[in-house]
């Protein structure tokens, strides 16, 4: 008997900017798995739902606890925020799921932060962009820092995931020291904080003034290319129509 588990992308959290994929899957689940505060962003139209969550770092376990849950006969869904496939549980399911050959999991993609704090600033990633986390707890940091000079070297428009946590207050700002290595002081970034939850902030900013600003763990960055400028207020990557 195959058991499916739905890998739910939730998008920033309110029901408005799920797809409908996503609430239709969450609906046919007999149980929700996810971090608490993920959980906690759900509508009135789940609380029928057996809700199941574990503690930060607790990931395995979370994971563990969906298969176990399919095997018992109940369809379920892992609530990811953002998109499951971006820096979500998505692989970490396919990994574990290698011993539960029983057990099919069906992603289903969300909003993710890039894209959703993108829409509030404007159009940053409107051209050729790539994403980089600065959380270290799973990639070294030397490892970061390669790709943050890789990122400026090739021009790409940047959008920062986990910049910054209580262990980690500073990253944001060695982050942007190393960019300034390549890329003027002046270049137009910005960050989204709190997406689509209650107390959402955008700032635009140049890179320098980036540099030493203080952020949270819920705040998206976003670093312009050298194509990108301010329009009304908006950070805009422009793709080189001519006017």
């Amino acid at each position: 008997m195959e058991h499916n588990i739905y890998v739910v992308g939730m998008g920033p959290g309110a029901e408005e900017m799920m797809t409908f994929q996503a609430v239709k899957a969450l609906e046919d689940s007999d149980v929700i798995i996810g971090y608490p505060v993920y959980l906690s962003l759900l509508g009135e139209r789940f609380t029928g739902k057996e809700f199941l969550s574990t503690p930060m770092k607790k990931e395995v376990e979370r994971c563990r606890m969906c298969f176990e849950e399919a095997e018992k006969g109940k369809k379920v869904a892992m609530l990811c925020s953002g998109d499951a496939g971006v820096y979500g549980m998505a692989s970490l399911l396919y990994e574990i799921g290698k011993e539960y050959p029983e057990c099919e999991l069906t992603v289903i993609p969300g909003i993710t932060a890039a894209n959703s704090g993108a829409a509030l600033l404007g159009a940053p990633l409107n051209h050729d962009y790539c994403v980089i986390s600065l959380s270290d707890l799973l990639t070294p940091w030397e490892q970061i820092e390669k790709r943050l000079k890789a990122a400026a070297s090739g021009d790409f428009g940047i959008a920062l995931y986990n910049p910054s946590s209580h262990k980690r207050a500073d990253y944001l700002k060695k982050a942007c020291e190393i960019l300034l290595e390549q890329i003027e002081e002046e270049r137009a970034c910005g960050f989204a904080e709190n997406i689509g939850r209650e107390g959402t902030r955008i700032v635009t900013c140049t890179l320098k003034e980036l540099k030493d600003m203080q952020v949270n763990m819920f705040t998206t960055v976003f670093i312009g290319n050298s194509r990108t400028e301010l329009i009304d207020g908006k950070l805009v990557a422009k793709r080189g129509y001519h006017l």
